[in-house]
């Protein structure tokens, strides 16, 4: 335990001109004591650890020490070698940098560690895009990916419904989802999504913007993707489940959408059927999704969707006569 809190130590001074010890502390989850004792312990060790006295004192690396990466085990090494994503990095015209990076990583490794590239690559592979799906890279994702890297503005023409509308850029970050890739992108101040195979045109400014540090780009993103769930939820039907039923109506609906409609839902009957009102996408998707439960759904409302279900079922009465 402290072998490791005394690498990370170096590694955080190594990484940063210098740090306080109140810093330390906090980053590594110890009292400032500690910090004390540890910086003396690496000092004895060899490591040039030196301590700054006064209130603006702090502890530093002294020399332009640097330190190999010896200190990785298995598991951290090969968890390093898993943060890749191959597909998206080739996407985004970086293969060839990473490659390199992962070569001087490599090298870095104890003799012992070096076949953790090829024992991560065995055992786990990201596959983005969803079945039935063939994944398509946009033309211009290597273009947007420089601009998101460099913090440059970008001046794009982008599809939007009929239209096509121009837009200057401040680009943030990139998401890939279910083999789509999306520009999450600051335009006249306010955040803002979009698909980059839409894009038509686009220009990287030599104009450098100051990104808000506050953004976080994962948190931006599931609030942005569960809005966006709800909000193509324009309809409702209502709908008598069986137990069978209730359990699958998750995996054919919206999942969210189906869990609160259960939660809300009537008490079951004496045949264990409950009544619930389902928020759904249109009465077409919901023909097609709930179609899928068979038996286990009956339609109760709206009237022409429980006929349309209705017609279904004596047709198919017939054709298995």
């Amino acid at each position: 335990m402290r072998a490791a809190r005394l690498i990370k130590m170096v590694l955080l001074l190594q990484a940063r001109s210098a740090m306080t010890g109140a810093e330390l502390a906090r980053e590594l989850e110890v009292s400032e004591r500690t910090v004390t004792r540890d910086a003396l312990a690496l000092s004895e060790a060899g490591v040039p650890v030196y301590a700054d006295r006064g209130r603006s004192g702090g502890y530093r690396l002294i020399g332009g020490y640097r330190t190999g990466l010896t200190g990785l085990g298995r598991d951290e090494a090969e968890a390093l070698f898993l943060s890749g994503l191959p597909g998206a990095l080739r996407d985004m015209g970086l293969e060839d940098v990473a490659s390199a990076a992962r070569l001087k990583v490599s090298a870095a490794l104890l003799p012992a560690l070096r076949d953790a590239p090829r024992s991560a690559a065995q055992r786990f592979h990201l596959d983005a895009p969803g079945w039935y799906q063939e994944p398509v890279t946009p033309e211009l994702l290597p273009l947007v990916a420089e601009a998101v890297w460099g913090d440059r503005r970008i001046r794009a023409s982008y599809r939007r419904r009929d239209a096509e509308v121009e837009r200057e850029l401040e680009p943030y970050g990139l998401v890939l989802k279910a083999g789509i890739w999306y520009l999450c992108a600051r335009a006249e101040g306010t955040f803002r999504v979009y698909r980059i195979d839409r894009f038509s045109a686009a220009e990287v400014c030599e104009e450098v913007f100051d990104r808000d540090e506050d953004f976080d780009l994962p948190g931006f993103w599931a609030e942005r993707a569960a809005q966006f769930a709800r909000s193509i939820l324009r309809a409702e039907v209502v709908v008598r489940v069986t137990e069978a039923g209730a359990r699958r109506l998750p995996h054919v609906t919206d999942r969210a959408a189906a869990e609160e409609a259960l939660a809300s839902a009537t008490p079951p009957d004496p045949t264990g059927r409950v009544t619930l009102t389902l928020p759904v996408e249109s009465l077409d998707v919901a023909y097609s999704q709930l179609l899928a439960l068979g038996a286990d759904a009956e339609v109760l409302q709206p009237a022409a969707l429980r006929d349309r279900f209705a017609t279904t079922t004596a047709r198919m009465r017939d054709l298995y006569a």
